[in-house]
């Protein structure tokens, strides 16, 4: 989790949403990403799918069916999704995400039994630095939202 801390680092120095993940398999990491939304204005570029898509690059397979994936926020369903087609094995992530989590807070689709592939899910690691990142971030966007209202 601390380098998908990392990758939510460089996310925030880019002014995008600090949310960072990593895929690893064999005790190796094979898949980095961190949010780039507004940098690429692509709705789909969350941290998630660019590790996903750079982990099966490494591998030369859309299968990652040994892999773990670490993220620092609750995936949301895009997200969950491409685990769940990707065949990622187990799913670990940070801080819990009310507004859109679906590994646990809003639903599962993670170990929904309808689907073909269902993933090992674990939330809460290191949730409180993870959440720290994000509360900063927001807390300091609505700062400079006020002020530049005022100018």
């Amino acid at each position: 989790m601390r380098l998908a801390l990392e990758e939510a680092k460089k996310a925030e120095q880019l002014a995008e949403v600090p949310i960072g993940a990593v895929v690893i398999l064999d005790n190796q990491v094979i898949g980095r990403g961190h949010n780039l939304r507004e940098t690429t204005q692509d709705a789909t570029t969350h941290a998630e799918m660019l590790a996903i898509k750079e982990a099966c690059a490494a591998v030369g397979s859309w299968r990652l069916e040994e892999a773990q994936l670490f993220v620092t926020l609750e995936p949301c369903p895009m997200c969950s999704g491409a685990m769940i087609l990707s065949r990622v094995k187990e799913v670990y992530f940070g801080a819990y995400d009310p507004k859109g989590g679906t590994a646990g807070t809003l639903m599962n689709l993670l170990t929904d039994e309808r689907f073909n592939h269902q993933a090992t899910v674990e939330g809460g690691i290191l949730e409180e630095e993870c959440g720290g990142i994000l509360s900063t971030f927001f807390r300091q966007l609505r700062t400079k939202k006020k002020k530049s209202k005022k100018s």
